[in-house]
């Protein structure tokens, strides 16, 4: 029953993120041209933001409890609690489609980019800003499972903390949200909604405590944030000479697919 619940669930979220795709607005659909200025308008402003130190209190906060739960008594028993609400209370399988979920963010990004929904960026930057996250946060997390060194629930092997899924697919959320936040925030609440799923099983996997999954989840989030704030200033610095003239993208039409190409002379 409960794995037709979270199945259930799941289509919900992904329906969620192609109902626009479905029945696309005038409005939320760039032209090739535009989408090209807004590219490069939105790099020159951004890399003259100053470091984004409010918007990482929530995902800092998220990584000191963890820490906290390392030798507070208090939070441990609270995640020996989840465990046995989850796992010990009610036997059941494990579920792995938190492997593939935690990238669901990441597909669903470059899938409506293809299908003509554009984000804020194009092909190239938003590639480097997701390989950027993906390079800090899988440095600290590996990192820090090397340093703490902390059993898993299931007693399998010492590094639970953090949650590498779930830094991973909170990573994607805010990865989504940023590209996607002017265009429509539904966007960016379905990928939260796929990498709140991905902790959740982590958990109902029992490969996971509680606090792996908050501080994994505060990772992945600050570890996007801090990837939007330092590649526009990478970027100005290496391409400030340079200007792109030209722009490939998919189109779809009413009845067909193709390619557009912008070339500015």
């Amino acid at each position: 029953m409960l794995s037709k619940k979270i199945l259930v669930y799941i289509l919900f979220i992904f329906s969620c993120c192609t109902a626009e795709t479905q029945y696309p607005h005038s409005s939320l659909i760039l032209s090739p041209d535009t989408a090209l200025r807004n590219d490069i308008s939105c790099t020159v402003s951004d890399a003259k933001k100053p470091f984004p130190l409010k918007q990482l209190f929530i995902p800092a906060g998220m990584i000191a409890y963890g820490f906290s739960a390392l030798e507070s008594k208090g939070l441990r028993s609270i995640d020996k609690e989840f465990k046995e609400e989850l796992w010990l209370e009610h036997p059941h399988q494990q579920k792995h489609v938190d492997n593939f979920l935690q990238f669901a963010p990441i597909i669903a990004v470059y899938g409506l980019n293809a299908a003509g929904i554009h984000g804020k960026h194009d092909f190239r930057s938003r590639s480097i800003l997701l390989l950027m996250s993906n390079i800090i946060s899988n440095t600290t997390v590996f990192s820090l499972k090397k340093i703490t060194l902390r059993e898993r629930p299931d007693g399998s092997n010492r590094y639970s903390f953090p949650s590498g899924h779930t830094a991973e697919a909170f990573s994607s959320a805010e990865f989504m949200w940023q590209e996607y936040k002017e265009v429509s925030p539904w966007y960016g609440i379905a990928g939260y909604a796929m990498a709140f799923s991905t902790g959740y099983l982590r958990m109902y996997n029992n490969k996971h405590w509680m606090s792996d999954v908050v501080a994994g989840a505060g990772i992945g989030i600050a570890s996007t944030k801090i990837a939007y704030w330092l590649y526009p200033k990478i970027e100005s610095k290496l391409f400030k000479h340079k200007q792109v003239n030209t722009m490939i993208m998919p189109a779809c039409h009413t009845r067909s697919i193709g390619l557009n190409m912008v070339h500015q002379f």
